[in-house]
């Protein structure tokens, strides 16, 4: 079920959850969001990192893409040392 609730937006640009949701939700200092938005409309998306048997499983599919593709560890680095040097 959805909540509605109302707050407002500070000097800052800080605009605070209400505990209400906050509780709802599980949400604790810091915590982080994608902020979308459209007209009136913004939309707070929590970002939330994979639990870990997920992410198990995510890495043993990356694992058989970069074999199936040929993908080597010094591949990697290398694009990581690219995108380093292009900051």
């Amino acid at each position: 079920m959805s909540s509605a609730a109302t707050t407002t937006l500070s000097s800052k640009g800080q605009v605070v959850v209400p505990e209400a949701i906050r509780m709802q939700l599980g949400l604790e200092p810091g915590a982080q969001f994608v902020v979308i938005a459209d007209r009136d409309v913004v939309i707070f998306k929590l970002l939330a990192p994979p639990a870990l048997k997920d992410f198990a499983k995510l890495v043993g599919r990356a694992r058989e893409v970069a074999k199936q593709t040929g993908l080597t560890r010094a591949d990697i680095a290398n694009s990581v040392k690219k995108v380093r040097r292009s900051r």
